[in-house]
């Protein structure tokens, strides 16, 4: 059964969450997390994902799990995969 709503990205949430409340900037969050600014840029515009590398790297920085950064990723790409795939219908079901 697909969701109407899209599940937030996990940029938006590192956004919304983490740095504007801290007012920490990309390039801010890009030395503490020793990755390019560019790496932190795709993710914090929602155009990256969540790599468990950077989900390490995340729950170090802002004292979460990485499990939270990974479900968070794992749910919006699941969404995105339900919203692209049009024949999921015609799979056949093999077990009850």
């Amino acid at each position: 059964m697909k969701r109407k709503k899209a599940p937030s990205h996990p940029g938006g949430i590192l956004t919304r969450l983490y740095l504007d409340p801290l007012n920490i900037n990309v390039v801010d969050l890009a030395r503490a997390l020793k990755v390019s600014r560019k790496t932190v840029s795709k993710l914090v515009n929602e155009r990256g994902a969540i790599t468990p590398e950077m989900a390490l790297r995340l729950s170090i920085a802002f004292d979460t799990t990485p499990h939270l950064w990974l479900n968070l990723q794992h749910n919006y790409d699941l969404w995105v995969a339900e919203q692209k795939s049009k024949d999921l219908n015609e799979v056949q079901r093999l077990a009850a």
